[in-house]
């Protein structure tokens, strides 16, 4: 089911980025619509690693998200001048693809800090280029341009700069970028994504996979999971449980997912790289990841005061059956 949602957001994508530019440049060769489509792809992949999408959430599924962002705007009404609040709600309306919301919200957080926090900055490139990918040579780009005179390695304007770049037959400017990219250390699987596209680019062969272990290729993880005491006693029966994978630096989004009810613990759960979120960001590409299981005492994905959970970190390539004990409440 994953990979049927992935197909179709990957064919809504290409169709939001590449027709228009097509349709923008009469000039446009089939060969360069071909070229834009498998920007598209890489970017729906690095989307996950430097995107915004950043709205706290386990899952993909968030019931009732309208009414938290209505109340979030309603509360910058009474305080403007908070900027996390504003870059939230920016966050939020991506979230809900209202990007008119998006774009206000974020000329609210780049108006409080004078233009100088180049992330806020790369943020609303983002969300300009997305609500009209045409920006992308115009006020975005701009956006993106200032954010790297600000910050020359972030990695969000390095990677939608390169793009402009490919797009406007700057071939050699856009693999630089892709090449400062590489130099923040993205994950394995999008660095040799990457390293291909820059060879490509450079009408090189494409460097070799690099090598991991084999046998994390198939990467399944056994987790023994129970209740604490207290929170046995606290915890519904059918309370749904969220078995998680993340990467301990950006854990959101988790890289695996898999839900149980309270009434089947304690049990041994089986998450890994067959129950990724996004196609090709799976665990056994991380050196290391936390697991987490979190009793939703309310049912929803998105961790609430007075959840149950519990968590560790492991090493991918010796991973074992791995212990989490749900002990500790979510204040």
């Amino acid at each position: 089911m994953l990979w049927i949602i992935f197909g179709g957001m990957l064919f809504v994508a290409v169709l939001i980025i590449a027709v228009p530019l097509y349709r923008s440049q009469k000039n446009l060769s089939a060969t360069s619509l071909l070229s834009i489509v498998s920007i598209v792809v890489i970017a729906a992949v690095i989307y996950s690693q430097i995107g915004t999408p950043k709205v706290p959430t386990d899952v993909a599924e968030t019931p009732n998200v309208e009414a938290m962002v209505a109340s979030l705007a309603a509360r910058l009404q009474e305080n403007p001048t908070d900027v996390e609040g504003w870059k939230m709600l920016g966050r939020s309306y991506l979230q809900l693809k209202d990007f008119s919301g998006a774009i206000t919200a974020y000329e609210q957080a780049v108006n409080l800090e004078s233009s100088q926090n180049a992330q806020t900055l790369a943020d609303l490139g983002e969300v300009i280029m997305l609500s009209d990918p045409r920006t992308l040579h115009g006020r975005a780009g701009e956006l993106f341009e200032n954010a790297l005179v600000l910050e020359p390695n972030n990695p969000k304007a390095l990677f939608y700069s390169g793009m402009a770049a490919i797009d406007r037959g700057e071939p050699e400017l856009g693999a630089e970028r892709w090449e400062a990219l590489l130099a923040t250390s993205p994950p394995p699987n999008i660095e040799s994504m990457l390293r291909q596209r820059i060879a490509e680019l450079r009408g090189e062969a494409a460097p070799p996979p690099a090598e991991g272990p084999a046998e994390n290729s198939n990467l399944v993880i056994h987790v023994n999971v129970s209740l604490g005491t207290a929170a046995a006693a606290a915890a519904p029966q059918d309370a749904t449980v969220f078995i998680i994978a993340r990467d301990p630096g950006q854990p959101s989004p988790p890289l695996a997912a898999v839900r149980r009810r309270v009434s089947e613990l304690p049990a041994v759960v089986e998450i890994g790289d067959a129950d990724a979120m996004i196609p090709g960001r799976v665990p056994s590409g991380f050196k290391s990841i936390e697991i987490l299981a979190r009793v939703s005492m309310s049912g929803q994905p998105i961790a609430q005061p007075g959840d149950w959970f519990g968590q560790q970190v492991i090493e991918t390539s010796a991973a074992e059956e791995v212990q989490i004990t749900i002990d500790q409440i979510v204040p």
